[in-house]
């Protein structure tokens, strides 16, 4: 290691002395020193990251997300963790620490380099979720590294450590998010008779105004609406506005459809979906999902990315058969199309509704999980004659990847199978264990979680579960549920698998 540290510091002087003095008197220099206090802080990445969700779709919003995540892990680890157990002195050309011995501040010191761990820990996430996004960030972290050496600021041998540990941080990440899943499998059997709507006629769609930005590229629900009109002129498109029954439209567009011996189409996220699915089941009707939501679970597991792929399935007439998950209790039945779940993501999906309206629907959901993390408890269900205290339960229909407590996608929709996974919350010390196998990565292998591949599950009494989740949309729950399968009893619209 001393053999290493006379290697660097020669390495800096070498620098030192072929761009004396630092960071001034050149182009290169003046702009190396803006980047640099760019950077300050992570702002320089976080700017990035708002530019990111802001254009870049859903993978951009992935990307961002992550990279903001690691950022926070990598400056953590290299500013508070690292620095503190190395001490290494800043490099003697470095003003700032002069500046603070005037000032009688604490010298900071100087490995690993915090720039370098948060650019390449931001770059290296970005690259997990969109590599075209980190074909333009990369070279930017780069710059960054250098102009930390450029600027007197860390000796190289800092710079290589940071980006080492924010690559590695980013990555680890994977061990709790995994990367989503953009080569989806085919869902369902190849192929189910739908009739070859030309130019969409016979094809009834509600756009509802209410959805997220989804996968779509209008500036607003108007937009979304004539981009319709103008892929299927012959379709009857209908705006849900703001003050309009969703519930209602739908089930008029349904109508139409039927006597036309047409289809029913729906443009929104994953709930406008649930509601149609079952208006299509009930009249025996094809559905055309336009990927109109902010997640577009079910869309993007059938191979949507778009209203043109959609549309192009429509006047084709390809179709599959896909399952339909089913919750039905003593008064009601309520279909769903991804998952199911009591516990605390039906209370955090309520606390989150709360303040959806304030806040806006990203912040919200922040909110509602620190709040739901700080003071949730189990709730206790019966199943199988016994009491079981539940912090989860999960019921995807059809087989969710990976395991654990993370699925990013299914591998078909016509299994004939409900995904269940639990985390038990009677276990000693559940909450505790819970958090550990959660931050460790290992909540797969932990004895508070469970999974089975089920037919049906038969939950006898629901005692304190005051509330469930079908889609996303939290519910109000009473008396026993059973959860099953109706297989194949939804014909959509499919785009030719790639």
């Amino acid at each position: 290691m001393r053999r290493l540290d006379v290697i660097d510091r020669a390495l800096f002087h070498q620098i030192a002395a072929a761009h004396r003095p630092f960071g001034t008197g050149s182009l290169t220099g003046r702009w190396l020193r803006r980047l640099s206090h760019a950077a300050d802080h992570g702002m320089l990445w976080l700017g990035t990251a708002a530019v990111l969700g802001a254009v870049g779709g859903r993978p951009g919003r992935r990307a961002a997300l992550r990279g903001v995540s690691s950022l926070l892990l990598a400056s953590s680890a290299a500013n508070i963790a690292a620095k503190q157990l190395t001490r290494r002195p800043r490099p003697p050309l470095d003003p700032v620490p002069q500046v603070r011995r005037l000032l009688r501040q604490p010298v900071t010191t100087s490995f690993p380099s915090g720039h370098s761990a948060s650019a390449a820990a931001f770059a290296t996430a970005v690259a997990i979720e969109s590599p075209a996004a980190a074909a333009l960030v990369a070279p930017a972290a780069l710059a960054v590294g250098v102009s930390r050496v450029y600027t007197g600021a860390h000796h190289p041998g800092d710079v290589l450590a940071g980006f080492a540990l924010g690559s590695a941080l980013a990555v680890l990440t994977l061990r709790w998010w995994p990367r989503a899943s953009h080569l989806r499998p085919a869902a369902g059997p190849p192929r189910r008779p739908a009739p070859a709507l030309p130019e969409g006629a016979g094809l009834s769609v509600v756009v509802n105004s209410g959805s997220g930005s989804g996968a779509l590229t209008s500036d607003g629900p108007e937009d979304t609406a004539d981009a319709l009109r103008a892929l299927l002129p012959r379709a009857d498109v209908r705006l849900c506005g703001p003050e309009d029954d969703l519930q209602a439209l739908l089930t008029e567009a349904a109508d139409r459809a039927a006597a036309a011996g047409g289809a029913l189409g729906v443009c929104g996220g994953d709930g406008s979906v649930n509601l149609a699915a079952g208006l299509a089941v009930e009249r025996n009707l094809p559905l055309a999902v336009f990927p109109g939501g902010t997640l577009n679970h079910f869309a993007l597991d059938l191979g949507i990315h778009g209203m043109e792929s959609t549309a192009e399935a429509v006047t084709a007439g390809r179709a599959c058969g896909v399952d339909l998950g089913v919750a039905a209790d003593d008064t009601e039945r309520r279909v769903f199309l991804n998952t199911f779940s009591l516990g605390v993501y039906p209370e955090l999906v309520r606390m989150r509704e709360a303040f959806e309206n304030r806040l806006g629907k990203w912040p919200a959901l922040a909110v509602a999980t620190a709040r739901m993390l700080a003071t949730a408890e189990p709730v206790t269900v019966r199943v199988g004659g016994r009491d079981r205290r539940l912090w989860l339960l999960f019921a995807g229909n059809g087989a969710y990847d990976p395991p654990g407590f993370a699925p990013t996608h299914r591998t078909g929709l016509a299994d004939g199978l409900l995904d269940v996974r639990v985390v038990d919350g009677g276990q000693p010390l559940a909450r505790t264990r819970l958090a550990a196998a959660f931050l460790s990565g290992t909540l797969a292998r932990s004895r508070v979680y469970h999974s089975a591949r089920l037919r049906a599950l038969d939950l006898e009494a629901l005692g304190d579960a005051e509330r469930i989740a079908v889609d996303g949309e939290s519910v109000p729950a009473s008396g026993a549920l059973r959860l099953a399968k109706a297989p194949r009893a939804l014909t959509v619209y499919r785009p030719e698998p790639a």
